[in-house]
């Protein structure tokens, strides 16, 4: 895909525009928030685990709404939050060009205007989806123009509860340790936000040497010349295969489990608003049987990561070949299906992510409380579902919710933005085409209760007011008593 050169001067006009824009919005909004010091160390309000589109926007929205004592914490470098320039391996983004994502309303902050200020309007007429590395671009340049509070290369180690309504976090930066309090975080985490990349339990009997999953980091350079095989049908398998084989890979073996590849996306096929602010509000019964019939028809790759990997005469489409056994025999492994038996040298796996707090030492304390929805709601018969079990059940603010009412209060505290809050929200948390929506009910939830919270101070803040409107001499009160008046001057005198 060939980019022009990008017009400067056209971003510099568009982000004039835009500060134009967020002034007459009188963003960002008025602090109003009371700062807090607890044992001589300032209290962060809301501190952000990831810098990623989640995390971006969900900052984005806590500025628009006043919260400016925020912080966003990213352990990568600036520039490579996110999956956008690590591991996805998509040419271009799977979604429409024309979704606004996280530019919450507002025309200035869309892909669309950046795209075009810099392009012209010619070019995005005839782009058809956005190149995946573009949108990393846009994302940096959203953080820039927004100026948000973004701190790349800390990690967060650990979170634990307090005792005075504050949550302490352990993080690493530039080699040192040490410790901040917050009143709320938010995991704006992603996928894996909860847990880990998902590997079948036969991936155990041969070395990690042979396999790897898509979410790692991949040489694939060292694949040129290798038999390769990629186990799954889902769209990160299509591209992990396409990069293998554009490597260089001389036989690509793709191991299919269904007899056929996905076909409909589901999902985005009902996409509206009435999806977007109204899922939230079905009866669990309701949430369960759409994303139920939603994961059991699963996603089809997009038709280019297909065409893709086909239009290589070394690739192999298997369907129908769950694999029953891997053996490994000397410098290769022989990987079994159905259908036959297959010598490779290295295998990716393709297949998805899984919620496990064991995977998330950073939640040790807290995952012994976190109420899952298998703790509260029986799947229905015949739609026994283990990826909905194990979703996370979340409140009206994404915040977790107590296995035993009492036993961890600070869960209120600590926020679900990433994937696995879809049971509860619906796709708010994690792509593209509801982030903002999302990014605004979990805002608004926190907002809300922070000034709850400190509705004492507000109160006595109400009442120490004491600016005056109106000064008194703007007026004259027609029934008090007139100041006395000159005695008139007799005419005769």
């Amino acid at each position: 895909m060939t980019m022009m050169s990008p017009d400067a001067a056209g971003l510099a006009a568009l982000e004039a525009r835009l500060r134009q824009d967020l002034a007459w919005l009188e963003w960002p909004a008025k602090s109003w928030v009371p700062r807090r010091v607890v044992d001589g160390q300032d209290v962060t309000d809301v501190v952000i685990v990831g810098g990623g589109m989640a995390g971006l926007v969900a900052s984005a929205m806590l500025t628009r709404l006043g919260v400016d004592n925020h912080v966003v914490l990213d352990r990568a470098k600036a520039g490579q939050e996110g999956p956008w320039v690590t591991y996805a391996r998509m040419l271009t983004l799977r979604s429409p060009k024309e979704l606004t994502g996280p530019a919450m309303g507002l025309p200035a902050l869309t892909f669309r205007a950046f795209y075009e200020a810099q392009y012209g309007r010619e070019a995005w007429r005839t782009l058809d989806r956005a190149r995946r590395t573009l949108w990393m671009d846009y994302l940096t340049w959203y953080r820039k123009v927004l100026n948000l509070p973004v701190r790349n290369e800390v990690a967060v180690a650990g979170i634990q509860p307090r005792g005075d309504d504050l949550l302490a976090l352990d993080i690493s930066e530039a080699g040192a340790t040490r410790q901040i309090l917050a009143r709320h975080i938010v995991l704006a985490t992603g996928r894996d936000g909860l847990g880990g990349p998902y590997v079948p339990e036969i991936a155990a009997r041969i070395d990690p040497r042979f396999w790897a999953h898509t979410a790692d980091m991949i040489d694939f350079a060292r694949l040129a010349g290798k038999r390769v095989a990629v186990v799954g049908a889902g769209a990160s398998a299509m591209d992990n295969a396409a990069v293998a084989l554009e490597a260089g890979a001389a036989r690509l073996d793709l191991f299919i489990r269904r007899g056929d590849i996905p076909r409909i996306n589901k999902f985005t096929g009902i996409g509206s608003q009435g999806v977007v602010h109204g899922f939230a509000g079905l009866p669990d019964e309701w949430k369960w049987r759409f994303l139920d019939h939603t994961l059991n028809a699963q996603t089809p790759p997009p038709r280019p990561s297909v065409l893709r990997v086909s239009a290589f005469p070394q690739a192999h489409f298997h369907l129908a070949s769950p694999i029953t056994d891997l053996t490994e025999i000397d410098d290769h492994v022989v990987v079994t299906t159905p259908k036959g038996r297959y010598e490779i040298d290295f295998l990716i796996f393709g297949t998805g992510f899984k919620v496990d707090l064991a995977l998330r030492p950073e939640l040790a304390e807290f995952a012994p409380h976190i109420r899952f929805w298998r703790d509260r709601f029986p799947s229905p018969k015949g739609m026994e579902n283990a990826e909905l079990e194990t979703s996370p059940d979340l409140g009206e603010a994404f915040e977790f919710l107590e296995k035993v009412p009492g036993a961890c209060p600070a869960l209120s505290r600590l926020h679900c933005f990433n994937y696995p809050a879809t049971l509860s929200h619906g796709k708010l948390s994690g792509d593209i085409p509801a982030i903002s929506e999302g990014a605004d009910r979990l805002a608004r939830g926190i907002v809300r209760r922070l000034f709850v919270d400190d509705r004492e101070r507000h109160f006595e803040n109400l009442k120490a007011f004491a600016t005056p409107e109106i000064l008194g001499h703007e007026w004259r009160d027609a029934d008090a008593p007139s100041a006395p008046q000159p005695a008139a001057l007799d005419a005769s005198t």
